[in-house]
């Protein structure tokens, strides 16, 4: 019976190790998951950068795994080219050894002052930032906690002679050992507490150092299928999958040659404990090493061995909003930016569609608008419960902001494509069905509206995506504009109508296109709103000027 208790103590500590890690990870994602995805998309055009923000990442967020998933994810979304991905993950894999190096020595005093510090920080404070760097420290007071009882605990071990015996022979085995690494990783979903407990068994004694080896080359390899199991698409699997290539190249290279390799590391520490770290530490370094040159080529064999799928047919799929990014929402945030830009794109080409319509009463133009409205309903539904599956203690302040942003934009986007498809439409259909033409002053009144409407969905744009406040003020002001033009369109055709003294439905259809068009123009004002909001550059839906420079 000790033998039991003693294994569902180890996998109770084990437990606690893995959501120490989950808090780190969890905490500095909150606090600063938006500035790392910033960051990302601005510097990481050079591998050598890209190698280190992956050292870095993955030593603040204690998981290379965490690390793969974001990278895999803004690899996707087209945030983060392929080449600068995989060399982030060369990093990444590097960083993760750090963390067991630093584990590995006994410095298990400092948990208690850890979880103390990190509890009254975040009690003690209502600054979300605050907040999580306490919940970080907590995470990390926990993991050195888990470590100390996980060593504790594996005493008992070396006198269960049915363990040792099963283990000794994992040990005999180095392709099983891995394999059974790999699993357990892959069930972790966290090499660094593999690594710990190998560790731990090394230097209880329970396996030798060349299986230990054995199995910290299956440690490795099962932190790649995470990222890669949960990639959906072959665009998305094509940096994990890159990933696992590396990491399975070095255990083809290494497995023979185990017993040497536990030779050589010998003089660099005396126990199987410390000959386990270091190999760790010195198989991802010398990994990143040979495949830091050649990350280019590798990059272009993943194109060709998962080549991006034809688009589907149905434009109203999403193809952007990945399940599996839930879990981190500045990558979610991101994926959903990028669908919500696909239905910006159907809102440009039916106002675009509008020319045509009015202009040769072209019934293709108008059955196109009609189609892409119920696209663009579809896909609005999808981003709104993507970002409803987002929405709780996930998100921090400044991701909850993007997140209703996003939403505002979806629904502006989805109120302009009815007014377009509905509206306009049936106005189109009437001035068709009476024979009806507008004069050459109509014409020139619609066009200076409508191309007054297309300035301001590319102004909306700039400021949806860079959040770009003189954009908004633009944007915000260019309603005065629209009214101006409105106003004065309909004086001119009514004086007209006066003159000629005629009148009826084609001056009812003509009037309400103005309106309709103007109705288009305040929802694209719409998204300035919130981002002068925050900037205290909004009173009264009216915008202060900035002070001239």
């Amino acid at each position: 019976m000790k033998g039991t208790f003693a294994l569902l103590d180890i996998a109770g500590y084990v437990a606690l190790l893995l959501w120490g890690t989950h808090m780190v990870t969890s905490g500095v994602l909150r606090g600063y998951g938006s500035a790392l995805r910033r960051w990302m998309g601005r510097y990481l055009g050079h591998r050598s950068a890209a190698l280190g923000f992956g050292v870095c990442v993955t030593a603040i967020l204690q998981s290379s795994t965490a690390t793969g998933l974001m990278a895999t994810s803004f690899a996707a979304s087209g945030f983060l080219g392929l080449a600068p991905g995989l060399s982030v993950m060369l990093g990444a894999n590097v960083g993760t050894t750090l963390i067991v190096q630093v584990m590995s020595f006994d410095i298990s005093i400092v948990a208690p002052v850890l979880i103390l510090i990190g509890f009254t920080v975040h009690r003690r404070t209502d600054d979300v930032s605050y907040e999580n760097l306490g919940r970080v420290s907590i995470g990390l007071g926990l993991m050195l906690l888990a470590l100390h009882l996980l060593v504790g605990a594996m005493a008992p071990v070396e006198n269960a002679q049915v363990l040792r015996a099963i283990l000794q022979s994992l040990a005999s085995e180095p392709v099983l050992a891995m394999l059974v690494a790999a699993l357990l990783t892959w069930a972790c979903h966290s090499s660094v507490a593999v690594v710990l407990l190998i560790l731990s068994l090394a230097n209880a004694g329970v396996v030798n150092a060349p299986g230990a080896l054995a199995l910290v080359l299956g440690a490795n390899l099962g932190s790649t299928i995470p990222a890669l199991m949960e990639a959906h698409t072959p665009v998305a699997r094509r940096l994990p999958m890159g990933n696992l290539l590396v990491r399975a190249f070095g255990c083809v290279v290494c497995l023979p040659l185990l017993p040497w390799l536990a030779h050589v590391l010998a003089p660099l520490g005396d126990t199987a404990a410390r000959i386990v770290v270091n190999f760790h530490t010195a198989f991802n370094l010398a990994l990143a090493l040979v495949f830091i040159g050649p990350v280019d080529g590798l990059a272009r064999l993943l194109v060709r061995l998962l080549p991006e799928p034809p688009k589907p047919n149905d434009p109203g799929v999403p193809m952007y909003l990945d399940e599996g990014a839930l879990d981190s929402a500045n990558v979610a945030l991101a994926n959903a930016v990028r669908e919500s830009m696909r239905m910006a794109d159907m809102v440009e080409a039916m106002l675009q569609g509008l020319v045509k319509v009015f202009g040769k009463d072209d019934r293709a133009s108008a059955a196109a608008i009609g189609r892409a409205d119920q696209w663009l309903d579809r896909l609005g539904v999808a981003i709104r419960d993507y970002l409803a599956d987002l929405g709780g203690e996930a998100l921090n302040e400044e991701d909850g902001e993007r997140s209703q942003e996003i939403l505002a934009f979806v629904i502006n986007l989805e109120h302009i494509g009815d007014i377009t498809a509905n509206n306009l439409m049936e106005f189109a259909a009437k001035k068709a069905q009476a024979g009806q033409d507008f004069t050459a002053e109509d014409i020139q009144d619609l066009a200076a509206m409508h191309a007054q409407v297309m300035e301001s969905l590319r102004l909306g744009l700039t400021v949806f995506l860079r959040g770009d406040l003189r954009a908004a003020q633009q944007l915000v002001a260019r309603k005065e504009v629209l009214w101006r033009l409105e106003n004065d369109a309909s004086e001119r055709h009514i004086k007209a109508l006066r003159e000629r003294r005629d009148g009826g439905g084609g001056a009812d259809i003509y009037l309400r296109i103005l309106r309709d068009l103007k109705r288009i123009h305040s929802h694209l004002a719409a998204l300035a709103y919130l981002p002068l909001e925050r900037a205290g550059m909004l009173q009264d839906r009216l915008v202060r000027e900035p002070a001239p420079t």
